[in-house]
């Protein structure tokens, strides 16, 4: 089964490598860009990956890399988080066997006690409510991200709104390496409430755009 790994990028540059270079198994990598003007171009092309041009917005850039992707099964990874490696047989297992989309496990890459402690929420969540979020990757046959309906051109929240039109995910026996800049930089507590608080909103019915607003 043919594997397309799609990766929406918007001024990535500083973590672009070494994502790209964690997807080297898949049969295709598609780079959804927003309208970079860093160096996320030079990295997309210096590992031949394709480039696609997109509206700025996670959840258009993800559709437009979809519906470039030839795959059978679509990979869909943020430019901050890299897969461990040996994602590749662990994929082809599950597709093998399920219909279900499949996660993996969020790692955070800080020492801190701190990032222990959200991943084990965030594995807990996955679990118990069956959400994960888009920085743990999103593996999906192309089957059933075309029945599901695909992404929507939503600014925020695109992950959240695709999860709950699949079947419950798989949590894959694998690390999704991912950025813990944000938690950093607004603080550990702060950045997972505000993060707890969109979701919130979401349920509720606030326009992504507003979310927004707050998750910046």
């Amino acid at each position: 089964m043919r594997i397309s790994a799609v990766v929406p990028t918007l001024n990535a540059g500083d973590g672009l490598a070494g994502c790209l270079a964690s997807l080297g198994q898949a049969d295709e990598i598609i780079v959804a860009d927003g309208g970079s003007s860093d160096s996320t171009l030079a990295i997309a092309r210096a590992t031949g990956a394709k480039i696609i041009a997109s509206e700025r917005g996670r959840g258009m850039q993800l559709a437009v890399g979809a519906a470039a992707a030839r795959g059978d099964a679509l990979l869909f990874v943020h430019a901050d988080t890299r897969l461990s490696p040996g994602w590749r047989a662990l994929a082809e297992r599950h597709l093998a066997s399920s219909h279900r989309p499949a996660c993996f496990r969020l790692k955070l890459d800080d020492p801190a006690w701190q990032a222990r402690l959200i991943e084990r929420a965030v594995a807990l969540r996955s679990r118990i409510a069956g959400l994960p979020y888009g920085d743990q990757g999103l593996l999906v046959s192309r089957a059933a991200y075309d029945a599901a309906g695909g992404f929507r051109p939503l600014i925020l929240m695109e992950d959240v709104d695709l999860i709950r039109r699949l079947a419950r995910p798989v949590i894959l026996a694998s690390d999704a390496l991912t950025s813990a800049d944000r938690w950093r930089r607004d603080g550990w507590a702060r950045r997972s409430m505000r993060n707890l608080a969109c979701l919130s909103l979401w349920r509720l019915g606030v326009s992504p755009e507003r979310i927004a607003r707050l998750y910046a």
